[in-house]
């Protein structure tokens, strides 16, 4: 039985547990960007023309490095669906670790660009993995009035992976020849034996459990995460009751392929969650994660000055991600995507302004020998480059960047969750790979223009979200079902998106066991949800 051989019911040890597979993407963002821009990584990979030396790879192959590990990261998340539906949320993210792991080593051995290029798409299939169902996993065994901060954990663990192996890559910097590079690269297996080691004692979703008829382990994981050890717990019998409910529906749709994400009744949805993740991609974020070396050279910065104010960045992305963790849930989904997508795109207008007016093509070659570094700024408009970089990213961190990894695990009944999620997440890499090919290219040939680029994506996604995107916290992943497919539920069920409300005081009632009828809640519910018919906006219940 579950509850006799799993070592931990803690939701906050396993949710540090399982996050570490964040961790994993963070690290491999943070070791190519302090990388690439060292002289040791340059001359290594070294294409420049002749006459030239040490310049690195050119744009077009260093874009398709980058690119590599989310092209196999793309490859990861669509057969991690497939994956957790047979051998279970736990052991795919165990399989990940392994597969880490291996990529590591070939890129900790690197001997030319092609082997490089192997070594990040077996890293990218971990990265895919883990990315998918990482979130997957967390939503389910959070209570609702937790899930957004811990399944948000995510991209915190992700941020302080970047932050820590950033300086780790920094340190490394300072080691003669190729060993600069090999010592991060191998470092980086750590948190995937950590992570492998680390999920052994802790226990399988609930929900794929009770979908694979396994009930008594269903409520014994439910009893000893949910009800410090008591089966009586009402929280928990009503949890298992909606699981057991759901479970019953589905059994009529006991075959599920990608095809059902697709039919009438899932398409609204499944194109929420797969834009929810291509926003996040077309953001601009990455420009800021990967080429952050190349911005900073642009406006003039060098040497170590050069990454020591690129890692600053990484540390408000860490610091200004808990702001997230504590509020989204009170906070919602909605609001909080729209309100990053105004900040950013602000910011990106006004660096895409700035570099258009006040800077310059850089000479012919890039400055430093490096292409991509097309474009030249100088003096108080290059600090305002700067600081308008910093302040996207204590944009980005509390607001798309948590919520597109807590928000699309929501949408989806049980039996698609796990490909669901995974064609969610595939959608991230597909356009993470094609923007880290991207990028470098896009310095050389339209410069500034980049940003604008960026800017109107913000822009576009401010608008999709107020139109389409329904508010999914302090609900249950059954009441977020009811949502989409239950026309005897609340009167905000099929209300427009924008109508819909954040349901967090309601969660932490039933949770607590304050409210166990729910007549009484269900007429202040439509209280508030009348109110925000008349008003136009919405309330929190």
């Amino acid at each position: 039985m579950a509850g006799k051989t799993e070592l931990s019911g803690n939701i906050y040890l396993i949710t540090a547990v399982a996050v570490l597979g964040g961790a994993l993407f963070g690290f491999d963002i943070a070791s190519l960007s302090a990388i690439l821009g060292t002289r040791q990584y340059r001359c290594y990979f070294d294409q420049s023309p002749s006459g030239q030396e040490c310049g690195g790879p050119r744009a077009s192959v260093q874009g398709g490095i980058t690119a590599s590990m989310a092209g196999g990261s793309w490859a990861g998340a669509l057969a991690s669906g497939f994956l957790s539906d047979i051998l279970g949320r736990k052991r795919a993210i165990m399989v990940g670790a392994i597969i880490w792991i291996i990529g590591s080593v070939i890129t900790c051995a690197v001997q030319n660009i092609p082997m490089l290029i192997v070594g990040r798409v077996i890293n990218g299939i971990s990265v895919g993995i883990c990315s998918a169902q990482v979130p997957v996993y967390l939503s389910e065994l959070a209570p609702p009035s937790k899930r957004g901060r811990l399944v948000g954990c995510q991209q915190w663990a992700i941020t302080w992976g970047i932050c820590i192996f950033f300086y780790v890559s920094f340190g490394a910097s300072h080691v003669d020849g190729p060993a600069s590079f090999r010592i991060p690269w191998g470092v980086q297996m750590v948190p995937a034996v950590l992570l492998f080691a680390g999920m052994i004692p802790l226990p399988e979703s609930p929900r794929w459990l009770a979908r694979n008829d396994r009930w008594e382990d269903c409520l014994a994981v439910l009893t000893k995460v949910h009800g410090q050890g008591n089966p009586d717990s009402p929280f928990v019998k009503r949890e298992y009751e909606e699981i057991k409910e759901m479970c019953e529906f589905e059994r009529q749709n006991a075959d599920v392929t990608y095809l059902e994400l697709f039919k009438p009744n899932m398409i609204n949805r499944t194109h929420v969650g797969v834009f929810t993740q291509i926003w996040s991609q077309l953001t601009g974020m990455n420009v800021m994660m990967y080429y952050i070396t190349y911005v900073f050279g642009m406006a003039g910065l060098t040497g170590n000055n050069l990454l020591v104010s690129s890692s600053i960045q990484y540390v408000i992305n860490v610091a200004m991600t808990v702001p997230a963790l504590l509020w989204v849930d009170r906070w919602g989904r909605r609001n909080t995507l729209m309100v990053g997508a105004f900040f950013m795109g602000t910011f990106l207008y006004i660096n895409a302004a700035v570099l258009a007016t006040l800077g310059g093509p850089a000479p012919e070659g890039g400055l430093d020998g490096i292409e991509a570094q097309s474009w030249v700024i100088t003096g108080p408009p290059s600090k305002v480059v700067i600081a308008c970089s910093y302040l996207f990213v204590a944009s980005f961190a509390p607001t798309w960047g948590p919520v597109s990894w807590i928000y699309p695990p929501e949408l989806f009944p049980l039996r698609v969750r796990g490909k669901a999620n995974a064609l969610c997440t595939s959608s991230n890499w597909a356009f993470n790979f094609a923007l880290g090919y991207f990028v470098p290219p896009a310095f050389v040939s339209i410069k500034w223009k980049t940003y604008l680029i960026f800017a109107v994506f913000c822009t576009a996604m401010l608008v999709h979200v107020f139109f389409m995107f329904p508010e999914t916290a302090g609900k249950t992943l059954e009441e977020v079902e009811g949502i989409f497919t239950d026309p005897s539920g609340p009167k905000y069920i099929g209300t427009p998106a924008w109508k819909t409300r954040v349901d967090y005081h309601r969660a932490a009632a039933l949770e607590q066991g304050a409210i166990v009828d729910e007549e009484k809640l269900t007429q202040t519910a439509s209280h508030h949800q009348e109110t925000a018919d008349k008003t136009g906006t919405a309330t929190t219940a």
